[in-house]
């Protein structure tokens, strides 16, 4: 019995989940006791609808991280299929529901999606430079084709899903209220599917495989590029939704306002465990590290930290995040270096 608790605990300390859940904590409870407002269920609500566009991106960031690519083109993606879904359906004056704004933006995203991966999965160019240059081909397109600009104006159909909530949180001392937007099933469903996906399929195994090494991943019989392609573009269509619901939620499109997003949500998915180099992490790790990187972004004014102090502390978490990944890579990577050393002296 104490040899399999010494085991658990000894498995745990050396995941970065259980680190992050406790920073997670203590960083609450000092917010909690400086403001008094942290768990009030207002503010929680408030918490819970700003992490759900983030969440979206994490998702898909966490997905490209764990078979060893970089994606920074996600936000700019995000923008152009939902710019053009909406900029499409106010020209056709559609009445109708969402349902058609979802499903328009999800199909322009795999499109998109399908680019990088064509890319990156076929003709096997490095992950950070396609994204990069497809990050610009993307806005380009927005704002030469497009000739983008602020609509301050959505269909109905998205209006009314931004402002129809699950239900309204009322703070009892400050009267203050708050809804938790329909928005957040969309990023439940997804969560799940990848949860599933990831750990219950052989696509899943395939892109830890593929992560960890990709010649390894191909002579166990998974197809890499393949794998690869069909990743990027589950990857387009979920930062596409990510773009519908901001867009639906903050009742207007605004062709800019989700780019430059990349960094802090790849800082978030490290930070919460999955290496940089990939083929290890976890969706809870992902999830805790980017519900920290929100509530700093959200939460540090409830302390009387100015919002112009916000970018240092992102940043901090930024170089924490990635040091402590790439510190635990070394380290295993001279673990099996000794290993390897042992076995060919035996």
């Amino acid at each position: 019995m104490k040899s399999t608790i010494s085991n658990t605990l000894q498995k745990l300390s050396r995941r970065n989940e259980p680190y992050v859940f406790l920073v997670l904590m203590l960083l609450c409870v000092l917010i909690e006791i400086r403001s008094g407002q942290f768990f009030s269920s207002n503010n929680l609500v408030d918490i819970a609808s700003a992490f759900a566009v983030p969440g979206l991106f994490a998702i898909g960031a966490f997905m490209v991280i764990i078979s060893g690519g970089i994606d920074v083109s996600f936000p700019a993606l995000a923008s152009l299929s939902v710019y053009a879904t909406t900029k499409f359906l106010l020209d056709v004056n559609y009445q109708g529901g969402v349902w058609l704004a979802i499903l328009i933006a999800l199909a322009l995203g795999a499109i998109l999606g399908a680019f990088n991966g064509l890319f990156i999965g076929y003709f096997r160019l490095p992950a950070l430079i396609v994204t990069l240059g497809s990050s610009s081909v993307f806005k380009g397109i927005m704002q030469g084709a497009l000739n983008s600009k602020q609509l301050t104006v959505i269909p109905i159909g998205m209006k009314n899903f931004g402002t129809s909530s699950l239900f309204i949180a009322k703070n009892p001392v400050s009267g203050l209220t708050s809804r938790m937007p329909v928005a957040i099933l969309a990023f439940l469903i997804v969560l799940f599917l990848v949860y599933f996906l990831m750990r219950y399929t052989m696509f899943g195994r395939g892109l830890y495989g593929i992560g960890g090494s990709e010649i390894s991943a191909h002579r166990a019989g998974f197809g890499v590029r393949n794998t690869k392609f069909i990743m990027y573009v589950m990857v387009g269509m979920i930062a596409s939704l990510a773009g519908v619901m901001r867009v639906c939620m903050m009742q207007q499109a605004h062709p800019t306002n989700m780019l430059g997003m990349e960094m802090n949500i790849i800082a978030g998915v490290v930070l919460g465990g999955t290496a940089i180099t990939g083929g290890r992490g976890t969706l809870l790790g992902c999830m805790l590290g980017t519900l920290l990187i929100v509530i700093v972004e959200n939460s540090l004014i409830l302390i009387g930290v100015p919002t112009s102090w916000k970018s240092v502390f992102t940043g901090l978490l930024i170089i924490i995040g990635t040091g402590v990944s790439a510190y635990q890579v070394s380290r295993m990577n001279r673990v099996r270096s000794v290993e390897t050393v042992a076995k060919e002296v035996v």
